[in-house]
């Protein structure tokens, strides 16, 4: 098993386990960023927690990844919302969601993603959304392919979306990756599975939502994000 290095003391840490580790063997870049000593606590000060604030005013939401210019992109059209809390449930309104994926094929509009699959002219794969007032998010997308990665033999990421989360300072940042229920490449993922413990794994798998479907349009998945606590969603670092 990897490396995990407990948080420093401050608020209710999440269980052992829950959250990925510093350093995965199986994960191969881990082992050359992996800290080797536990993290110091560092007091925040006015700088850290007032600002700058993120506001739809000077970052303006672009709630919908599933069209350029008025043109469709490739692939299955996805909904995907949910609830952004804190540790005692308690909605967390105003956060800017960032969000990044590789388009229907797998591949990102990216330069130095130099994957051979093809892109998508109508498809940039990123996005910005923010939680209302009951600290609700919701975007449209299409679900991203899943694409080699060279970490080892015959190596393949699952369909994910990343997320950056900001809160109200400048250093309240969290990011983390959404997966798919029922995705097969699940099993054989070593940054999926560097969070040792299967119940927080669990909580980074969005699941398929009847009620959040569209009619002809899009198929609707719910991905909940608890920030800290007991059942926070894995986080990486």
């Amino acid at each position: 098993m990897g490396q995990c290095i407990d948080e420093p003391a401050g608020f209710r840490p999440p269980p052992s386990g829950s959250q990925p580790c510093y350093a995965t063997p199986a994960y191969r870049s881990t082992t050359l960023r992996a800290p080797l000593a536990a993290p110091l606590p560092f007091p925040a000060g006015r700088t850290e927690t007032t600002g700058p604030r993120f506001t739809q005013e000077h970052f303006p939401p672009t709630p919908d990844l599933s069209r350029l210019d008025g043109k469709e992109a490739q692939g299955q059209r996805i909904l995907v919302a949910g609830t952004v809390t804190d540790e005692d449930g308690s909605p967390m309104p105003g956060t800017m969601i960032e969000l990044w994926q590789a388009n229907a094929a797998g591949r990102y509009d990216h330069p130095a993603d130099r994957h051979d699959a093809p892109l998508d002219p109508n498809f940039h794969g990123a996005g910005r959304v923010f939680s209302d007032a009951d600290g609700k998010y919701r975007f449209l997308s299409v679900r991203p392919g899943a694409y080699p990665w060279r970490n080892h033999d015959n190596a393949w990421r699952p369909s994910h979306i990343h997320f950056s989360l900001f809160g109200a300072g400048f250093a309240q940042r969290l990011i983390t990756q959404m997966y798919f229920e029922g995705d097969p490449l699940l099993a054989f993922d070593p940054i999926f599975h560097s969070v040792p413990d299967r119940k927080a794994r669990e909580r980074l798998v969005a699941r398929f939502d009847i009620a959040l479907t569209e009619p002809e349009r899009a198929m609707g998945y719910r991905f909940d994000i608890v920030l800290r606590g007991r059942l926070a969603t894995p986080m990486e670092f």
